[in-house]
C-alpha cells in the first residue's frame, strides 16, 4: 500500500506541473495536426488501395499519427528530468523514504495520462477535419496499446536522462534511434508497399507491430493477428524498459 500512496503523491505532484501550463499538453498536437492537415489530404488523391491501405486512406493514417504521437511525446521525457536534477528536485526526492520505483512510475503515469488526453484530442479532431467515422471500443482497445508505448518509452527515456545528464548527449541520442524506428514502423506509409529488404527490417521493430495493431483496432478487426503480436511485444518491451530504468533510479545519486 506504501508503494501505491507513494506514487500517487509522485504522480499528483506532477499532474499539478502540468495543469499549471496545461499549454504545453496542447503544443505537442501541433505536430500531428500539421501532418492531419497538410499530409492527409494528399492521401485521398493516391491509389491507397494498391498502396496497402487497407482501411482506407484516414482509417490508416489517423492511427498512425496516434502512435507517432505517442513514441516523440514520451521519449523526450527526460529532458525534464534533467532540469529537476540541475536544480536539485530530484536529490531532494531521492532523499525521503518514497520508493525510487514510485519516484519513476509516478512521473511516468503523467506521461502516460497526457498521452493519452493529447491521444483522444487527435482523435476527435480527425473525425471533426477528415470525417473520420470513429469506433469507439476500438478506439479504447488502442488507447490501451498507446498507454503501453507511453510507459515503455517514457521510462526509458528517464533511464537515459540518468546515465547521460546533458540534452546535448540526449538529443543527438534520441534522433538517430527514432528516426530509424519511425520510417520502419510504417507509420506514414504501410510497410505492404516496401521493397523485401526494407519489409524484413520491419519485422525486427516492435514498432512496426504497433502501428499495424492500432489500424486493426480503430477500424474494429478485432481478430487480427498482429493484435496479439503487438500485446507480447510491448509488454515484455514495457517490462524490461521499466526494470533497466528502475535499476538506473536506485542507482543513482541526481
Amino acid at each position: 500500500m506504501k508503494f501505491f500512496k507513494d506514487m500517487w503523491i509522485i504522480y499528483a505532484r506532477q499532474m499539478g506541473l502540468v495543469l499549471r501550463q496545461p499549454v504545453w499538453v496542447l503544443v505537442m498536437l501541433i505536430q500531428p495536426l500539421y501532418y492531419l492537415v497538410l499530409f492527409a489530404p494528399l492521401l485521398d488523391r493516391m491509389p491507397t488501395e494498391q498502396m496497402g491501405f487497407e482501411y482506407g486512406a484516414m482509417g490508416t493514417f489517423v492511427p498512425g499519427l496516434v502512435i507517432m504521437m505517442a513514441m516523440f511525446g514520451t521519449l523526450f521525457a527526460g529532458f525534464g528530468l534533467m532540469a529537476e536534477m540541475r536544480e536539485g528536485v530530484l536529490e531532494r526526492m531521492q532523499v525521503t523514504p518514497v520508493s525510487r520505483l514510485a519516484l519513476l512510475l509516478g512521473r511516468t503515469m503523467r506521461e502516460v495520462s497526457t498521452l493519452l488526453f493529447q491521444a483522444l484530442m487527435l482523435i476527435l479532431l480527425a473525425g471533426l477535419i477528415v470525417g473520420l467515422e470513429i469506433n469507439w471500443l476500438g478506439v479504447a482497445l488502442m488507447l490501451a496499446i498507446v498507454a503501453v508505448i507511453g510507459i515503455a518509452l517514457a521510462t526509458a527515456s528517464y533511464g537515459l536522462a540518468l546515465v547521460l545528464k546533458s540534452e546535448d548527449a540526449m538529443a543527438p541520442v534520441m534522433n538517430t534511434v527514432t528516426q530509424p524506428v519511425m520510417l520502419l514502423s510504417g507509420i506514414l506509409l504501410p510497410m505492404t508497399v516496401a521493397p523485401q529488404w526494407l519489409a524484413t527490417l520491419a519485422k525486427f521493430n516492435p514498432f512496426t507491430y504497433a502501428v499495424d495493431a492500432a489500424r486493426a483496432l480503430f477500424n474494429g478487426d478485432f481478430g487480427a493477428p498482429v493484435i496479439w503480436q503487438a500485446v507480447l511485444l510491448l509488454t515484455f518491451l514495457g517490462v524490461a524498459l521499466v526494470f533497466w530504468s528502475a535499476r538506473k533510479f536506485s542507482k543513482s545519486n541526481a
